[in-house]
């Protein structure tokens, strides 16, 4: 955490099947971006410690992918999934009571790298008796941590599976998030962070949220979804009236991420990814030394691609197959071909299932 200290943090997770007697079948699931630990089936329950529970979030993201039967088996395999730290669905985040102050953290709660979300699965994990995960899967942002989980602790993990995700983010993407935290540091609401006594910076993130769902849609997409029936907007805009359903679609998009999802929280994580470098979280000098300790170990590689992907670009994951090919470590690369944009990891789970089951299941 750059130095920076919390105490008594805790996870929110969930689990999935049934773990062995040898502790040595269970599957890590990091979610996305704004995800849950809510990963499969419906979870009916509002988890403890959060005001951004909405009942959308009861029914799991990815229940066409996790499950009995499913790409990752529940009646073959255990899965936990949790929710970050840093978060706002249970885990210790910055909405969460700082217990030396009786306050909300807000402003105080530090900064998080992609080694400080991995590092604290370690507790998890050990406290099921789980010293090897059969394998470590993340879509997106997930696939970010999922890597660095595989070069941090390699000797804990057989098989990984980072979908749609990056080998150190581009210029590109740093700028388009860099958009996103000017959208919610302007909103008059934000105060450094502080808010939870008053108005929330709804409008900022609102903002944010629209910069980003532009990469994760493909564009045939957004015709196909956008509201028949225009938006009449006051609290956003006071000259300029909504006149496309395209703007309109846009607005509903970003009110409605803010009834779900803390503006800290989402400052925390694209922060982490703006600055993410595998070599650097890794904690190697250079992608050699990176990547040389999961050949000695024989880790295998899924990588998936989406050749429509606005958001992490297939170049990205074409740079982390070479370097690890570079480093011979064994790696299969699926290149996904889609019109859905990244988003396809949610809605196609069959251009995945039969390539994630192979590898878990051989």
């Amino acid at each position: 955490m750059d130095g920076e200290k919390i105490s008594n943090a805790h996870l929110a997770y969930a689990t999935w099947g049934t773990l062995n007697a040898e502790c040595n079948n269970a599957i890590l699931v990091f979610h996305a971006l704004s995800g849950t630990h809510v990963i499969s089936g419906s979870h009916p329950s509002k988890p403890d410690d959060t005001n951004f529970w909405t009942d959308e979030l009861s029914e799991g993201w990815w229940s066409e992918i996790v499950g009995p039967g499913k790409a990752i088996d529940t009646d073959r395999f255990f899965v936990i999934c949790s929710n970050y730290l840093g978060g706002c669905y249970g885990s210790t985040g910055p909405s969460s009571t700082n217990p030396d102050t009786g306050e909300p953290y807000g402003s105080s709660f530090p900064h998080l790298n992609a080694a400080d979300l991995v590092d604290a699965q370690i507790p998890l994990l050990e406290s099921f008796g789980i010293d090897q995960l059969h394998a470590v899967v993340g879509p997106s942002v997930g696939g970010l941590l999922a890597l660095t989980f595989a070069t941090r602790h390699t000797s804990r993990v057989r098989n990984v599976v980072p979908i749609a995700s990056g080998f150190k983010t581009t210029v590109l993407n740093r700028l388009i998030l860099f958009e996103q935290i000017l959208a919610i540091e302007n909103d008059k609401y934000f105060n450094s962070g502080d808010y939870y006594h008053g108005e929330s910076p709804r409008v900022g993130l609102s903002l944010a949220r629209m910069i980003s769902h532009k990469t994760f849609v493909h564009l045939d997409t957004f015709e196909k979804r956008a509201r028949r029936d225009l938006v009449k907007e006051t609290e956003m805009l006071s000259w300029f009236q909504v006149r496309d359903t395209f703007q309109s679609y846009m607005l509903h998009q970003g009110k409605k991420f803010t009834d779900r999802f803390d503006a800290n929280t989402y400052l925390r994580i694209i922060d982490m990814w703006s600055r993410f470098d595998a070599v650097v979280q890794g904690g190697a000098e250079s992608v050699e030394k990176l990547f040389a300790p999961c050949r000695d170990h024989g880790l295998k590689f899924l990588v998936f691609s989406i050749d429509s992907d606005f958001c992490f670009y297939p170049e990205e994951q074409a740079e982390l197959v070479r370097n690890l090919e570079e480093s011979s470590v064994e790696v299969m690369h699926i290149t996904v071909h889609s019109m859905k944009g990244h988003d396809s990891f949610l809605l196609e789970p069959e251009l995945y299932t039969p390539h994630i089951r192979e590898l878990l299941q051989s």
